[in-house]
């Protein structure tokens, strides 16, 4: 359980940008069930954590954690402790065993391993979601994120798409929101250790050869050079001049 004080200046800080974030797209409405994804990692800790502080401009609402664990190493001890820290903050919280990481990383799908282990984990939640009530996920994918997921969209998937802070699914039904939206992932780090939250390891083979990895690892060659280069992609998707855009692009 974490006991450090929590109104720091970097609580603060956050608090405040996810709560404008929250209020610029509308992702909390009064009487939502807040369904929060719970990895273990720095990111999803810091979301639960901020999220369950008084708001000063969202309504009240309940929220509910939840673990899914991809069964990488039946042995390991993390997903114990993550366990007791949410029984001791008095969290509700839903915590599942799964086989999802060695399916996704056998034989039949080597290929696209990421693929299918995100799936297969955001259908669980979609279904958790439905069983406890929730009509909101929120995803601890922060800034930097956003900012990641444009590039791998656009080097390997040919398109121009990022994660959007408030996504609209199943007709309106589920909403998924992503509360970190605004903020650096150096800070949410930073807070996660300021906090001392139980951190589970990732456990994930494919973790450190990704192409999310291979992104971020660019970005911070690129960094070296123009220490402003995140806040300049973060801030063209705010600038998109679709004038200089050609309509369809036609390939060989």
């Amino acid at each position: 359980m974490a006991t450090k004080e929590k109104r720091t200046r970097l609580f603060l800080h956050l608090k405040k940008w996810l709560e404008k974030a929250v209020m610029d797209y509308g992702m909390i409405a009064a009487g939502d069930r807040v369904l929060v994804g719970v990895s273990g990692g720095m990111d999803s800790m810091a979301l639960l954590d901020l999220l369950n502080t008084p708001m000063v401009y969202a309504p009240p609402f309940s929220l509910v954690a939840v673990n899914i664990d991809c069964g990488f190493d039946p042995a390991y001890a993390g997903h114990d402790a993550l366990e007791r820290y949410l029984q001791a903050d008095g969290y509700e919280h839903v915590m599942e065993k799964t086989e999802i990481g060695p399916l996704a990383h056998s034989n039949f799908n080597r290929k696209n391993p990421c693929f299918l282990c995100s799936r297969l984990r955001r259908k669980r939640i979609f279904e958790i979601a439905a069983e406890k009530g929730c009509n909101k996920i929120a995803f601890a994918h922060h800034r930097d994120d956003i900012i990641e997921t444009l590039l791998i969209n656009l080097f390997y998937g040919r398109e121009i798409s990022t994660m959007l802070p408030n996504q609209t699914i199943f007709g309106g039904k589920l909403h998924i929101i992503r509360p970190l939206a605004y903020i650096r992932e150096d800070l949410v780090k930073k807070y996660g250790r300021e906090r001392g939250f139980p951190v589970i390891e990732n456990g994930c083979p494919t973790s450190r050869t990704s192409r999310r990895r291979y992104i971020k690892d660019m970005l911070g060659e690129l960094e070296k050079e123009n220490p402003r280069i995140r806040e300049n992609i973060w801030l063209a998707m705010g600038h998109v001049k679709t004038d200089y855009l050609p309509p369809k692009i036609d390939g060989p």
